[in-house]
């Protein structure tokens, strides 16, 4: 696989990360078993940059992670984790230096790492100002507890903010054919600033994949229950704009996934996309990404087959956007 480099100064990695969320079972059930299997085959095909969070499944994904890393001593993962988040007595964001230190103590003990290459604040807290954060993890890095800082769903001017008191190392944003806030600013600021963009969710949540989800069959749990493009009328119009996509990709002989990563990694150097996945067959169909080069004539059909905007239905409920800086 091909090497991008994290933002100035950071490691390289592969091209395509890993996204580790649904190890925590955020998209259905799954094991650990499975999930080792999963991280076997990272490694196999040059995946080697894993993204976690303590809120998934409040440390379970972290603990998934943990237990392969002790068990595969030469893993070679570059990791990155969040935290920023607190769900008790209620969800809320606490970005204090208290916090925060608590916080990652705890997802370093579940990775077993006493380091990790990239710590993130999952989500912003409006009321603290972004330049005392950034002296915050600043300070980690001086400990020897993180190599670099990151901000999840931030817009561009707080990075520049962020920036302007300590190197931000990477922003990480929903990005993908169907979400394309990111260009109205950030991806254009991360390039200017020498920032890595890690988009998540570069598969649409499944909706790239060779079968569409089935809404009706999503557990309570599930992520994208409560989501409106999963939903009715606005599922229905989403499915019957992506079946024309896939029927391009068949004419050119890629998988619909393939290419959708192919395409963010077409929108930058400095783009990491970090897709999740938590089975070997679709890491295979990923990772089939690096190796798509597009040609003019196949940018101007993606382009008219999905342009900009064309999605149905808000990316997240009104209870899940909470957090999100919005920008635009």
């Amino acid at each position: 696989m091909k090497a991008r480099q994290l933002g100035k100064g950071g490691p390289m990695v592969g091209a395509v990360g890993l996204g580790c969320m649904s190890f925590a079972g955020f998209y259905g059930e799954t094991d650990l078993a499975t999930s080792h299997d999963t991280l076997d085959a990272a490694r196999d095909h040059g995946v080697d940059f894993l993204d976690t969070a303590l809120l998934y499944g409040m440390g379970k994904s972290e603990e998934v992670i943990g237990s392969y890393l002790k068990a595969n001593p030469e893993h070679g993962f570059k990791i990155a984790t969040k935290g920023g988040i607190e769900t008790k007595p209620t969800r809320h964001f606490d970005n204090s230096e208290p916090s925060l230190r608590r916080a990652l103590e705890s997802s370093l003990k579940r990775l077993g790492v006493d380091y990790v290459d990239l710590y993130y604040i999952h989500r912003r807290e409006a009321d603290r100002p972004i330049e005392d954060v950034t002296q915050t993890l600043a300070k980690f890095i001086k400990e020897g507890k993180i190599g670099g800082i990151g901000y999840s769903e931030i817009a561009p001017n707080s990075l520049r903010r962020a920036h302007a008191v300590h190197p931000v190392m990477a922003v990480q944003s929903e990005y993908s054919l169907w979400t394309r806030q990111p260009e109205m600013g950030m991806i254009q600021t991360c390039a200017e600033l020498d920032v890595a963009f890690v988009p998540f969710s570069p598969v649409a949540r499944g909706m790239f994949a060779d079968t569409f989800p089935e809404p009706e069959t999503f557990a309570d749990t599930d992520f994208r229950k409560a989501q409106p493009r999963f939903m009715g009328e606005n599922f229905t119009a989403n499915c019957a704009k992506l079946d024309r996509f896939r029927d391009f990709c068949t004419s050119r002989g890629w998988s619909p996934a393939g290419a959708a990563i192919a395409w963010t990694l077409d929108q930058g150097d400095h783009l990491i996309p970090i897709p999740g996945t938590r089975s070997r067959a679709h890491l295979e169909q990923l990772v089939d990404g690096d190796a798509i080069e597009f040609t003019d004539e196949d940018r101007a059909e993606i382009d008219r087959i999905l342009p900009i905007g064309w999605a149905h239905g808000d990316r997240y409920s009104d209870a899940q956007i909470v957090g999100v800086e919005r920008y635009c």
